[in-house]
């Protein structure tokens, strides 16, 4: 079992427009020509950030046209905001606030042997990465630039830095990266 952060990046590092919109990212593939079939069949656990779940709220009528359903996700999903926000009727939500660590247990005993998905964004990646509990990145770098937005990974790593254990061509839109994340003495502290 993993927890994962996967997501899609311009080529200049941004996963959404200031306003967050992902209309750049829609015009570069097919869905089904990348990782995610097989990726999203191997997750139990999905963790979000409020940004992330707001963009569903607001895209119900297209998520709906596209999957069938305005809660595309069979798997329990924690949704992390210092907010109180609306659910989706039917969708299987535990929302929480704070330190990531305190529902990572929560998510791993629901994720049973499969894996835990960090859905997005890229600061609540970086809070998983900073408790030491984010093992593998996987990002899809798209042919586009945005020239600001929403930071892919907005936290400086360096040292030690992640290893890159596989790299695939996706269409001619993308370059799928995977990284491993190494264990750090500051991670195995916190």
């Amino acid at each position: 079992m993993k927890t994962q952060y996967y997501t899609a990046t311009s080529l200049d590092g941004f996963i959404a427009t200031e306003d967050d919109s992902l209309e750049w990212l829609f015009t570069l593939g097919d869905i089904d020509d990348t990782s995610y079939p097989a990726f999203i069949a191997e997750v139990g656990a999905l963790a979000m950030g409020s940004s992330t779940y707001e963009w569903m709220l607001r895209h119900a009528q297209a998520v709906t046209a596209e999957t069938g359903s305005a809660w595309p996700y069979t798997q329990p999903t924690w949704v992390f905001s210092s907010r109180t926000l609306p659910t989706v009727p039917g969708a299987d939500l535990c929302f929480a606030r704070g330190d990531v660590r305190q529902v990572h247990a929560a998510m791993r005993a629901a994720a049973g042997d499969k894996n835990i998905w960090v859905v997005g964004g890229g600061d609540l990646a970086g809070q998983f990465y900073d408790a030491g509990l984010l093992d593998e990145v996987i990002v899809q770098v798209g042919s586009v630039t945005l020239g600001k937005g929403k930071p892919l990974f907005p936290r400086r790593l360096t040292s030690p830095p992640l290893v890159l254990v596989s790299v695939r061509q996706v269409g001619t839109g993308f370059a799928e990266l995977r990284y491993q994340v190494p264990s750090s003495p500051a991670a195995s502290a916190a």
